[in-house]
């Protein structure tokens, strides 16, 4: 493997961007922050990523540490790739890029790939607490590890167990929520997300 480009300067926010600043790298991340995954999974869920380059940034993450790749049992006996807890504490790195970015997002541009589970970040910078969300959009159905600390932070599909909260919204909501036009108290307070569920954080968001 070829050595790893540098930009050969003592400074923390320098050696960083030598680990994760080439092209892709961080939005692997976001993706793997939903688990492990395989690299078709990957490919499919970042549209636009030549199978070569992904490829590459992968390589380049086992190398430095921010993922690992393993064979799963069978029967599933596929690889899968997953974050490592270095790769795991970039949360709070994609957290403040997209909360940075949120003013850039605009109109959706009739280019743009979505997928629903690129609304589970955004929204989990909305939620305090601890606990299970399930969220319902028109483009499908993801969960939210709220508070999470090992493990997955979201998950397409679905929640795997009976969630705290369950929200149900439209894309046009999610979208205003993301980019920091509404908050998710006012969406809820006005209707425009439905709550349900008996836990902790779905008796909070009602009475927020």
């Amino acid at each position: 493997m070829p050595p790893r480009r540098s930009y050969d300067q003592y400074c923390s926010a320098a050696r960083a961007l030598d680990a994760v600043g080439d092209r892709w790298t961080l939005l692997i991340v976001r993706e793997l922050l939903a688990g492990p995954r395989r690299y078709t999974d990957l490919h499919a869920d970042l549209p636009g990523v030549s199978t070569d380059v992904l490829a590459s940034r992968l390589k380049d993450m086992e190398r430095d540490g921010l993922a690992t790749r393993r064979r799963l049992p069978p029967p599933g006996a596929a690889y899968v790739y997953e974050l490592t807890p270095r790769g795991r504490a970039l949360l709070p790195v994609l957290q403040a890029l997209g909360a940075w970015g949120q003013d850039e997002l605009g109109e959706r541009r009739p280019t743009d790939a979505v997928r629903a589970h690129w609304f589970a970040l955004p929204l989990l910078r909305a939620l305090d607490g601890e606990g299970l969300v399930e969220v319902r959009l028109e483009e499908g159905h993801f969960h939210l590890h709220v508070g999470a600390g090992e493990g997955p932070v979201y998950g397409d599909g679905p929640a795997p167990g009976e969630p705290d909260a369950r929200l149900t919204l439209d894309t046009g909501t999610c979208t205003a929520i993301s980019r920091g036009e509404l908050t998710l108290a006012d969406a809820v307070r006005t209707g425009r997300v439905e709550v349900s569920g008996d836990g902790t954080l779905a008796k909070a968001l009602r009475e927020a």
